[in-house]
């Protein structure tokens, strides 16, 4: 019979009254990883059953199910016939997550471009060395592409992204693409912001337009080190754009485009 994780599970009962950590479910859910990673559960122990969670955190059953799908969805539970909830055999592998709510909060997004500032960069600098003809081609498209947008009145928001993802595969390591598609859902709401900014200064909009040509042009040039300054030029840049945006695009999502 698997051993549960009855014995290591604190009453945590008080500790959930905090509405800043979040909701009940956040916050078991929460306790509940934070057991899991300390290592003390192994792969196969047995979660306690709802009523013992139940009143262990002192919340109802929805909160205790709510918690538990997580856990699943995040592949660190699993259910097993005959052992009920289990601990996952994969679930202290750690992936990758960023804990940030960028929604309204310069100060996040910041955080995350500052990541981002340097993947940019190395992936402008390793795309300068490794890119094929037809990735080349794949980055002046893109590029042309959001040029294309903002002449039919779009953000090009989207077309910015692909830009920087065609730099991505163009790099050869496949991680590359893999990073920018996952940073992408956390950056998107800040090249929205600084777009709608350029779409009411043109001489915002010329200059970004000549960071991308220069990110390509370097890259055209096979010059490392020159695309990877020029790739990390546009990203400082982005982070003096977003602090200068116009403070009423994070308190209202209406204004910021679509």
């Amino acid at each position: 019979m698997s051993a549960t994780l009855t014995s290591w599970l604190p009453d945590t009962s008080a500790s959930l009254k905090d509405a800043s950590k979040g909701t009940l479910a956040d916050q078991v859910t929460a306790a509940l990883k934070a057991h899991i990673a300390s290592g003390e559960a192994l792969p196969g122990s047995r979660l306690p059953t709802e009523p013992v969670l139940c009143e262990r955190y002192g919340v109802s059953r929805t909160v205790v199910r709510e918690a538990i799908s997580r856990l699943k969805s995040a592949g660190l539970v699993e259910v097993r016939q005959g052992s009920g909830t289990v601990v996952s055999e994969g679930a202290h592998i750690k992936a990758f997550t960023i804990d940030v709510d960028v929604c309204g909060s310069i100060e996040a997004v910041l955080r995350v471009t500052e990541l981002r500032r340097g993947i940019e960069s190395e992936a402008a600098a390793l795309a300068a060395q490794r890119h094929t003809p037809q990735q080349l081609e794949a980055i002046a498209v893109a590029l042309k592409a959001i040029d294309k947008a903002e002449q039919k009145g779009h953000d090009g928001v989207e077309e910015d992204l692909a830009f920087h993802l065609s730099v991505s595969h163009a790099t050869g390591n496949p991680l590359y693409p893999s990073m920018h598609e996952f940073i992408a859902q956390f950056v998107k709401e800040a090249i929205r912001i600084t777009r709608s900014n350029e779409g009411r200064r043109e001489d915002l909009s010329r200059k970004v337009h000549s960071e991308h040509f220069a990110i390509y042009a370097a890259i055209a040039a096979r010059d490392p080190e020159g695309s990877r300054q020029a790739a990390l030029a546009h990203i400082c840049n982005a982070v003096e754009r977003l602090k200068n945006a116009d403070p009423a695009f994070w308190k209202n999502p209406d204004k910021r485009g679509s």
